[in-house]
């Protein structure tokens, strides 16, 4: 079982973590919303919780509850440029199907 991230991705929560000041490093979740049943929730780790599995990878922290690691296992974060626009993006082997917008997924 393991979350990964980009060196991208790494390098843009290491520059969040430094100019917030605080926090142990990145917490990933899901959500059951969206069209197509499921979206990702990516935030802050200021703690870890009795039920939450911890990763490190490049030096930062990724803390996931096991409920959300059975869904999101094996997932590749990546930090995207696009012009103007930047974004987390995910990588995740797990998924059946995506909306048509992206912000949602099947399992």
């Amino acid at each position: 079982m393991a979350i990964s991230l980009t060196e991208s991705a790494a390098e843009r929560v290491h520059q969040y973590l430094e100019t917030r000041g605080e926090g142990i490093g990145l917490r990933l979740g899901i959500t059951a919303t969206g069209c197509s049943g499921y979206s990702y929730l990516i935030n802050f780790a200021d703690e870890i919780k009795a039920d939450d599995i911890v990763f490190e990878d490049r030096g930062i922290k990724i803390v996931v509850d096991a409920e959300a690691l059975k869904l999101i296992d094996g997932t590749e974060v990546d930090f995207v440029k696009n012009g103007l626009n930047e974004a987390f993006s995910f990588k995740n082997p797990n998924i059946t199907g995506e909306c048509g917008c992206g912000e949602s997924f099947t399992i």
